[in-house]
């Protein structure tokens, strides 16, 4: 952990762990800052960095080595991971990691025999995530679908078109807006205007 003004290493740790790459998420109140590691075929790690009540900079790790962060909700009050194995989206309790609810493939419709929770999606608003399911037609042409979860209640909302060509291109911002490619390749922010999902 570097101090943000200066530079200055504040304090390291190893990480024990074997990374292809990761990606991180700020808590907008306390400022703690969730890292999820992945390893390949072995899983994904998931730690949180936060300065404890003496100023030292602590990272917890988090106990399961197979759920890859998504999202963080826009009020801080949960996030979101996907089983390293695609069978699953869960919804967490910030800090400490607790479940709140789990969505299995076919709690949404489909068999998961040849379909799979993507590694995208995320909080279209503080209330509702975007999930994103995918699979292979017997023709072998690929899908994709974005479907909403009221995750008060951990109820389904239906289907929602993002406006994409790829599952990983709508990025849910958190306010009701999703980034996603414009015509001319650049990203663009759009919005649903009727004010419906």
């Amino acid at each position: 952990m570097y101090d943000a003004d200066t530079g200055e290493l504040l304090a390291d740790r190893e990480l024990e762990t074997v990374g292809h790459g990761g990606s991180h998420c700020v808590h907008p109140v306390d400022g703690s800052v969730y890292l999820s590691i992945g390893e390949g075929q072995d899983g994904s790690v998931v730690l949180r960095g936060v300065t404890g009540a003496d100023g030292v900079p602590q990272c917890v790790t988090y106990p399961w080595p197979d759920r890859c962060l998504i999202d963080l909700a826009p009020g801080g009050q949960q996030f979101m991971t996907v089983d390293h194995g695609q069978e699953d989206v869960a919804f967490h309790h910030h800090p400490g990691g607790e479940v709140l609810f789990t969505l299995s493939v076919d709690a949404f419709g489909y068999d998961p025999q040849d379909t799979f929770v993507e590694w995208s999606g995320g909080y279209l608003t503080p209330d509702t995530a975007v999930v994103t399911l995918g699979g292979e037609r017997p023709d072998a042409e690929e899908w994709f679908r974005h479907h909403l979860v009221d995750v008060r209640t951990g109820t389904l909302g239906g289907e929602i078109a993002l406006g994409v060509t790829h599952p990983y291109e709508g990025v849910p911002l958190g306010d009701g807006s999703w980034l996603a490619e414009a015509p001319d390749g650049r990203p663009a922010r759009r919005s649903r205007t009727d004010g419906r999902w």
